[in-house]
């Protein structure tokens, strides 16, 4: 409700430090829309819409990446942000579908057990996307057997998410000279987001090692086969979720995340800080490489 960015860049920019504005891309809890637009938002195998049933938290009312609506709203948010004078970058998140297999460290947390691809997860069916699927394909995606082993369908929704972000996205961004990064997933296939195929400046994989029931090391591996996946000069920052970090945990896993490649760090979140993580952040950040 207040030019909040506008407040804090001009301080930031006193004292070296740059602002990406970070937004939410693809969900949409706006009560207006809600009401206005119903039809806007991902369906999943057993016909419900995510306005109404949304998956695992309340939160997950994602919109259509496939919809020119819905390409021009969220464009126009990309615009927006585009817009505020000085702004350094937009940074996108949550730019995907819902996903269809959880971590397997966050299954429990839900009391689930994700050993396919259920219906209740599987996005997106809604109508245009049926009736778009079966101009290209002949098929209902409904009446697809195995959607879990479809290739075509996909890399339709794979498409849909690509699509958006470089037809409609990133030239907003780059219409005002902004930087455009994305935070994006390790198990890409399961929230349906093929990032390495994205015309972004930055990508920044949230690399939460736990959530994986894996250990510091594979935050490492994980760099790697981004660098190798993307195969371009793009840089890659190693997402680290603080509360999986003890002791010297951060700087062991900010060591192995530059020797594998990366460009740099990003921690979630600032709130998980405590005063022992600022001093290893001067040892890191000052480190000579």
């Amino acid at each position: 409700k207040e030019a909040w960015l506008e407040k804090i860049i001009p301080i930031a920019h006193e004292n070296g430090i740059q602002i990406h504005a970070w937004m939410w891309t693809m969900p949409c809890n706006d009560p207006n829309i809600l009401a206005k637009h119903p039809e806007w938002y991902v369906v999943n195998r057993k016909g419900e819409s995510a306005a109404e049933y949304p998956a695992y938290v309340s939160y997950y009312k994602f919109l259509c990446p496939r919809r020119p609506a819905v390409r021009k709203f969220v464009s126009e948010r990309v615009a927006a942000l585009a817009s505020i004078s000085k702004l350094d970058g937009i940074h996108l998140d949550y730019v995907r579908m819902p996903d269809v297999i959880l971590a397997e460290g966050l299954q429990p947390k839900y009391d689930i057990v994700q050993d396919e691809e259920f219906p209740e997860y599987d996005y997106c069916y809604c109508d245009y996307c049926r009736n778009e699927y079966m101009e290209i394909a002949g098929i209902d995606p409904l009446e697809i057997e195995d959607p879990a082993s479809d290739e075509r369908w996909y890399q339709f929704r794979y498409q849909a998410v690509n699509d958006m972000v470089n037809q409609f996205l990133v030239p907003k961004a780059r219409e005002k000279n902004k930087f455009i990064t994305a935070a994006v997933f390790p198990n890409w296939e399961s929230v349906r987001q093929e990032w390495h195929q994205w015309d972004l400046d930055g990508f920044l994989p949230m690399l939460y090692h736990e959530f994986y029931n894996a250990d510091i090391q594979w935050i490492g591996e994980e760099v790697k086969k981004a660098i190798v996946r993307l195969d371009n000069e793009k840089p890659v920052f190693a997402g680290l979720f603080m509360p999986h970090m003890n002791d010297e945990d951060l700087d062991q896993a900010y060591d192995i995340a530059k020797s594998n490649g990366a460009a740099g760090f990003a921690l979630f979140a600032h709130s998980n800080l405590k005063d022992r993580d600022f001093e290893l952040l001067k040892k890191m950040t000052g480190k000579k490489e």
